[in-house]
């Protein structure tokens, strides 16, 4: 066990975990933020997407011992750093149905919307890897590109 110390939503967060803990379970078993979820483990389906040091990460796959002195932001946090918009326009648009990949989506959102201000249908397939089970991938780019337009505007 090692004593990891880095910030979660601004908060500063130290962790006595095996430093080959996946940073999805530090989250959710450890620090209680149970929103970022659990998919596939192997780094393919988004729904456990975070931003780490500022990058869209599947935390599925980043481990504890990788933390130290990181900044980690989760769907828990994402209001506050910046993504208030994204998500009220989400709701708004009734982009989720079941909804368990919407946190990680939202978050790879938030990051491809940091990165471009004006993402095209391209730059959003390329960037969203994310899979969603019900399909919403109409409603997804539709949120996108409105939420690309209102921070231009």
């Amino acid at each position: 066990m090692s004593a990891i110390s880095f910030r979660v939503n601004g908060q500063p967060q130290t962790v006595d975990v095996d430093p080959s803990t996946p940073l999805l379970w530090v989250l959710r078993d450890h620090l209680a933020l149970t929103g970022t979820k659990y998919g596939c483990g192997v780094a393919q389906c988004g729904a456990c997407t975070v931003h780490l040091n500022g990058q869209p990460t599947r935390s599925c796959q980043a481990f504890a011992q990788d933390l130290a002195g990181a900044e980690v932001v989760t769907i828990e946090g994402l209001a506050a750093a910046g993504g208030e918009d994204l998500q009220k326009l989400w709701v708004q648009l009734n982009v989720a149905q079941c909804g368990y990949c919407q946190s990680g989506m939202l978050m790879a959102a938030q990051a491809l919307l940091k990165q471009t201000k004006a993402p095209t249908d391209a730059d959003i397939d390329a960037q969203i890897s994310n899979i969603c089970r019900c399909g919403t991938y109409p409603r997804v780019r539709d949120a996108i590109h409105r939420v690309a337009k209102s921070r231009r505007a």
